[in-house]
């Protein structure tokens, strides 16, 4: 099998998960190599997602390196054996691929949480609030089929919510964000009652941060929190101008974990939060 020329953002998670365990057994390369009876080279290839890796490498690996966390194995054998081809693939040589993988990351999360401070999130906007989006912020004159492709793309996003699996999304939208009117008012305002309708689902949890609280936690940067099938798996998805950045450490996870938790004790109630909302919308 031929190395792979390009790799996914979830690809390359396996394999950095893969040599994390290993060092944390203190093999090097070649004695890994041995385990599987391969040559050493292929060790890195495998641990960079040059190369893919069968579950039961995967297992025979996790053994070898005495790691006893079942359910931590069974979803990395998931990761090594789950290669269905998403809906995000028909953008694969149109967007670039972080648009993909943040469509794949959401695809596998067991849950989303997001803070957002200048716009309202992703899968919650309407497609003439992300038409502005995009026409406002791009680093580049887009053409109209990429614009047309950043758009589409975005909307397929939501359908997550609609999936069967249980899921839940709950997201802390700062004040400022909602009061931005990209597309001008009748934009926002249509906008802003998408979101209102989204509070109607049960998996779906919308709290407001609003000017008068107590400051803010993080940069102001827009961040998603993927929640993985075991928490060793969550992945941090910041925001970028130009490409997205995915964060995996169990210390940089713990500082959006616990700024998370900041944000909600200064975030109105779900109730409150629809109120907040209505009063905009009836300012517009």
């Amino acid at each position: 099998m031929p190395p792979r020329t390009v790799t996914t953002a979830r690809q390359r998670r396996l394999g950095t998960e893969l040599r994390k365990m290993r060092e944390a057994a203190g093999y090097n390369a070649r004695e890994a190599a041995a385990i599987l009876g391969i040559d050493h080279t292929k060790i890195s290839q495998v641990e960079t997602a040059r190369f893919g890796v069968s579950a039961d490498r995967v297992r025979t690996l996790a053994g070898a390196y005495k790691c006893d966390d079942q359910a931590y194995i069974d979803a990395l054998v998931a990761m090594a054996t789950n290669r269905t081809r998403g809906w995000w693939e028909e953008y694969r040589g149109v967007l670039h691929p972080g648009f993909l993988d943040v469509a794949e990351l959401e695809h596998h999360s067991a849950y989303l949480r997001t803070y957002q401070i200048a716009h309202i999130p992703g899968i919650a906007q309407t497609e003439d609030y992300a038409h502005a989006v995009f026409k406002f912020g791009a680093p580049h004159r887009m053409s109209k089929k990429e614009a047309e492709a950043r758009v589409g793309h975005r909307v397929q996003r939501a359908k997550i919510l609609d999936r069967d699996s249980p899921f839940e999304y709950e997201a802390l939208v700062h004040e400022a964000a909602l009061r931005m009117r990209f597309g001008g008012r009748d934009v926002a305002r249509a906008q802003l009652r998408r979101l209102l309708e989204l509070t109607d689902r049960s998996n779906f949890t919308l709290r407001v941060v609003p000017f008068g609280s107590d400051g803010f936690a993080g940069s102001g940067q827009a961040v998603l929190y993927a929640g993985g099938p075991v928490p060793q798996l969550d992945t941090v998805h910041l925001d970028s101008m130009l490409e997205p950045v995915f964060l995996d450490a169990e210390e940089h996870l713990a500082i959006y974990r616990n700024m998370f938790s900041k944000m909600e004790r200064r975030a109105l109630s779900a109730k409150g939060s629809r109120d907040f909302i209505a009063g905009i919308i009836h300012d517009l």
